[in-house]
């Protein structure tokens, strides 16, 4: 496993090094709007702030396809294939383009020089690219540390981790955070559980730490909580007294539930190191409260007239501010369902409040740090910082970013969109528009899925499209059963097809095809999509799936290994590429070549949306074009020497690009399938 991810770490190493460099298709798409766009100042004395440029349908059609006459029509008072035709007259050559076309009602069709992409996309060439500065800052995972990951968890860590890993393709400096809410109420439940229905002492407690998988103890025990106070509702004054005391810290409660949430916290570590996530600092809640973030950003609030003090209804006593959406006019009171409550009555603040000061200082507006210390170190070499009151002082900077990313479930909307409120009001316009949130829905499993997992399931469970999971009511799937389970039901596959080859090596093989199967799937699939995680569907070498683009590539590297060669060695020189992009038949092959240089443009569309699923979408097309040109073409056997050097090229360029796009969602490629 530490080989596969080594592979992977050099891998985005090398990648890293063309930071500098942007993608031949979109800098020709540039170079072309950037002429057309002096056309039209020079003609028509237009700037136009935008100009769309689409893919035809068909590659014979061209390349790129520019519906500007029909934009022009009003502005210029004629019909758009009039306005496309004197367009055409008097566009000119373009440096990259063989010719211009005219295409239905005024459609203007642009043909790229084939030979000139493919010889600069075959030596790997690219153009220089103009990077923003500033820090980037990614939060995701933020697991409660009161129990074992679940499914649901992996989803946010697969897509904020390849969230990191598109913005460090594209050159950008990220930091990767974890929040961790150690003393909320899911801690506190734990913490009841060991103290009320358990009896263990602090000791017996930190023994029970040492268990290899203390996280799935904590599991059990959370649910049989939620159990005890459905019996008597009484015993939620156990909750109510253990989370003051943890709120409150510097007492025996307070250090019970840091043994627990620790522990925990380093268990989901490594669960997530397993599948090549790795962090750069753990922020804790306690450290918001303890080091006072919260009292900065309450006189920021106050002095700014951001909050005010309710003196009537419901909310009387509370500490309130406008609800992100809510109108009101110049003079008028916040109605009760306009107000967000950010300190209750009692004095304790709520989730948006400490989020807000979290933010303050994400941003570096808050005048306050953490106390800093290693917590945990990578097998590869990085280490993970934690919070702490007093910490080390030779630790990197972290905070006063230029720009935040939050992976954060779409249920927590209203509360992001508050944070976004406060900066706002608070005069930081230009930070709050550098806030998003990367919101996402939820996991659940196929019955399917749920039976094969040993969960009994009713009828009415079984004809649903999809089951909930719970951890409360403990069910669900645990992230490392998961893993183990997809690593066994490749192993099993491994074992049939590659007998031969050393235990190791299988265990080696079958756990890249795992890992790679599962974040595939959780990456497929759009962020508003509820995904039904299915293993049967996940572990396919058919369709839509991880293990399918592997094997893609696993092909391509047997045509090397069967004839002798290296990859590398085919990087187009000496190919006559205009002799194989020309003539009949040709349209078939530049398709491939063509989607293979899309790779770094599409992961500038996976960036610009937030959406990752773009990128193993093009993963999977690129996959499919190449088998069928695999099947198609019968390289290895090719008599003539010229045309078996290009194919042999096409390979090498679609091999490359796959790995490349795999690498970036965190999927390594093993040796055979």
């Amino acid at each position: 496993m530490r080989q596969t991810r080594d592979v992977l770490r050099g891998l985005l190493q090398s990648l890293l090094l063309q930071q500098l460099r942007g993608t031949l298709y979109r800098h020709l798409a540039s170079r072309l709007t950037q002429h057309v766009r002096d056309f039209l100042r020079r003609t028509y004395a237009l700037e136009l702030p935008r100009i769309v440029i689409e893919q035809p349908p068909r590659v014979e059609l061209g390349e790129y396809a520019m519906p500007l006459a029909f934009e022009l029509a009003k502005k210029l008072r004629k019909p758009p294939r009039k306005i496309a035709e004197e367009i055409l007259a008097e566009l000119g050559t373009v440096p990259g383009f063989a010719k211009f076309e005219l295409a239905g009602a005024g459609y203007i069709n642009a043909h790229v020089k084939r030979e000139e992409l493919a010889s600069a996309l075959a030596a790997d060439e690219k153009p220089r690219a103009q990077i923003p500065s500033g820090k980037i800052l990614v939060e995701h995972t933020s697991i409660n540390p009161n129990k074992a990951a679940h499914i649901g968890h992996l989803r946010n860590a697969i897509l904020g981790d390849t969230f990191v890993r598109l913005l460090r393709f594209a050159g950008r400096d990220v930091d990767v955070q974890n929040y961790i809410d150690n003393t909320g109420v899911q801690v506190a439940d734990v913490v009841v559980g060991f103290l009320h229905i358990e009896k263990k002492s602090r000791e017996e407690i930190e023994q029970l730490t040492r268990q290899p998988r203390f996280d799935y103890y904590c599991w059990d025990l959370y649910a049989r909580v939620s159990q005890w106070y459905e019996q008597n509702k009484e015993n939620l004054t156990a909750r109510h007294q253990v989370l003051h005391a943890i709120e409150e810290g510097g007492n025996e409660t307070a250090a019970i539930a840091d043994v627990i949430s620790i522990m925990v916290l380093r268990r989901h570590l490594m669960t997530m190191d397993r599948l090549g996530i790795e962090y750069d600092f753990l922020p804790r809640e306690s450290e918001i409260l303890h080091l006072h973030f919260w009292d900065a950003a309450f006189t920021k609030l106050k002095e700014s007239g951001v909050l005010h003090l309710e003196t009537t209804g419901k909310n009387k006593g509370c500490w309130v501010m406008k609800r992100a959406g809510a109108t009101v006019g110049e003079g008028e009171q916040l109605s009760e369902e306009d107000q967000k409550v950010i300190v209750r009555s009692n004095g304790t603040v709520g989730y948006v409040g400490k989020d807000i000061a979290y933010h303050l200082w994400k941003f570096g507006l808050l005048g306050r740090d953490f106390g800093y210390r290693k917590f945990y170190h990578y097998p590869r070499g990085h280490d993970c910082w934690i919070s702490t009151t007093v910490g080390a002082l030779d630790h990197p900077h972290f905070g006063g970013v230029e720009e935040i990313y939050n992976v954060i479930d779409a249920r927590q909307s209203e509360a992001q969109n508050s944070v976004i409120e406060a900066l706002r009001a608070l005069g930081y316009n230009r930070q709050a528009d550098h806030y998003t949130h990367f919101s996402y829905e939820m996991v659940a499993l196929t019955p399917r899925c749920a039976a094969e997992l040993g969960y009994q399931l009713s009828e009415e469970d079984k004809a649903r499209s999809y089951i909930e999971v719970s951890g409360r009511k403990g069910f669900g799937v645990k992230a490392d059963d998961l893993i183990d389970a997809l690593i066994a039901s490749a192993k099993n596959e491994v074992d049939d097809r590659h007998a031969e080859v050393p235990e190791p090596e299988r265990v080696s093989i079958a756990t890249q095809i795992a890992v790679g199967a599962l974040r595939y799937f959780m990456l497929k699939f759009t962020k508003s999509s509820v995904i039904a995680f299915d293993f049967k569907e996940a572990l396919s070498f058919e369709g839509e799936t991880g293990p399918y683009a592997q094997y893609a590539v696993v092909r391509a590297t047997n045509i090397f290994r069967k004839g002798g060669w290296e990859p590398d060695q085919f990087s187009g020189k000496g190919v006559d590429f205009s002799k194989y992009f020309s003539g009949e038949g040709s349209n078939e092959i530049w398709e491939l070549w063509l989607a293979s240089s899309k790779t770094s443009y599409v992961i500038d569309q996976c960036i610009a949306t937030t959406e990752p699923a773009y990128l193993s979408k093009h993963a999977f097309q690129l996959a499919q074009q190449f088998n069928y040109f695999y099947h198609r073409y019968p390289i290895l056997s090719e008599p003539d020497e010229g045309r078996k050097k290009f194919l042999l090229t096409t390979v090498a360029v679609v091999r490359r690009e796959l790995i490349r796009a795999l690498a970036v969602m965190g999927i390594t490629v093993p040796p055979v399938m």
